[in-house]
């Protein structure tokens, strides 16, 4: 069976204009509240990078090389970023949006447009 994060892969790959990968890897606190209101907590960014699809080998390989820079993360959030022209974005085009994905992330927006998995190539749902 293919992994969620090959799944995404493969489709940047088939998309007609080519496409940037936007990872932004990070630690989730969670808070056990009462019965009523169930559990709660914080994610906090760790890092970001961006990638073309030819760069990501595999899931495996991603996670070994983001825990070679930083291994306190639990999930990761990913978004695309399309060319146009026929042409590649660029790492300073990315700049921006993994900006943007942090400050969504930090000031409590809609993260609905992200694809999120955990460690396992699961998929996370995140509930405001």
């Amino acid at each position: 069976m293919s992994s969620n994060f090959k799944k995404m892969i493969d489709a940047a790959k088939a998309q007609e204009q080519p496409q940037r990968i936007l990872i932004m890897l990070a630690k989730s606190e969670v808070e056990e509240n009462d019965k009523e209101k169930g559990m709660s907590g914080t994610i906090t960014p760790v890092i970001c990078v961006d990638k073309t699809p030819d760069e990501i080998t595999s899931f495996e390989d991603f996670i070994k090389e983001a825990d070679s820079i930083n291994s306190d993360w639990d999930m990761m959030f990913i978004a695309g970023l399309s060319g146009e022209n026929n042409e590649m974005p660029t790492p300073e085009d990315a700049d921006p949006i993994l900006n943007q994905m942090v400050n969504n992330l930090m000031s409590g927006q809609d993260l609905s447009r992200y694809l999120v998995l955990d460690r396992n190539d699961d998929p996370v749902d995140i509930f405001p």
